[in-house]
């Protein structure tokens, strides 16, 4: 599926232009403070395998609907 509008956000996958429906919420604990949180967007084709390539570096902290995902407070 093609990103029809530029304003959208899409899936973080490598060559991915589809809607983001998902946000991967993640942390490197060896070099970002326990509270920080990174984001990857991810269409429901890609959820799955980003979630699995950060779970697997113990990076994954939670998994939410694109819509439902609230950035904490001052990020």
């Amino acid at each position: 599926m093609i990103n029809p509008d530029p304003e959208t956000p899409i899936c973080s996958a490598k060559g991915c232009r589809a809607p983001a429906e998902w946000v991967l919420a993640w942390n490197n604990p060896k070099i970002h403070t326990p509270e920080r949180r990174k984001t990857w967007l991810a269409c429901e084709e890609h959820r799955e395998h980003l979630a699995q390539f950060l779970g697997v570096r113990g990076f994954l902290k939670d998994v939410v609907r694109f819509e439902e995902w609230q950035a904490p407070e001052g990020a």
